[in-house]
């Protein structure tokens, strides 16, 4: 068996685009904790869940958009 070639452009590349992938999704983790700690802040004084707050039960309105 012959020894594989030297890492390719390609190959760099990809793992690039994959590190810079994590960072994107590890920010926008970030983001998604402090909006919740934020929304958690804004409802901790209320009986309110912050979960469903805002959300109407029954029938909802029709969205005509065309």
């Amino acid at each position: 068996m012959g020894r594989p070639g030297p890492a390719t452009q390609a190959k760099r590349a990809r793992e690039r685009k994959k590190q810079e992938r994590q960072q994107e999704k590890g920010l926008e983790r970030e983001a998604r904790k402090e909006q919740k700690k934020a929304n958690a802040e804004r409802y901790a004084d209320s009986d309110i869940d912050p979960d469903i707050a805002g959300i109407i039960p029954g029938p909802q309105p029709i969205v005509e958009d065309y």
